[in-house]
């Protein structure tokens, strides 16, 4: 089964911007819807963006449409989640998902619909 592992995250002030990777292993990751969700401390997981296999079309969160855009490189197996104007708000734990699956838009943002996830990456953003 595919295995996820996310990279990128730190801290920051606000304003900055990192640019999270996670890096799939021992399947092709173009099989796979691949999703971002994060957790902020206190908070449930919350759903971020979603991308289909071929990166083709991307969905998000309607708080964070354009300013976190998520991308895919399937020859180096790899999404990414660009995060431009980092908020205090954003600090979270970033986690990466999957699914087998060609279409994305159901079910996108319930954890549930993902069987394989990292491990979370921090970001954490200071005012």
């Amino acid at each position: 089964q595919v295995q996820l592992v996310e990279s990128g995250g730190g801290s920051v002030p606000a304003g900055r911007s990192l640019r999270l990777s996670c890096a799939a292993s021992r399947e092709p990751a173009n099989r796979f819807c691949m999703a971002w969700f994060r957790q902020a401390p206190g908070k449930e997981r919350e759903w971020v963006a979603t991308i289909t296999p071929t990166g083709g079309s991307v969905y998000y969160v309607d708080s964070l449409k354009g300013r976190f855009p998520i991308s895919r490189d399937n020859a180096k197996n790899t999404m990414y989640l660009q995060m431009n104007g980092l908020k205090p708000d954003d600090t979270a734990m970033y986690y990466c998902a999957a699914r087998q699956a060609q279409i994305c838009l159901t079910r996108r943002a319930e954890e549930s619909a993902y069987p394989y996830w990292g491990q979370g990456t921090q970001v954490t953003v200071s005012s």
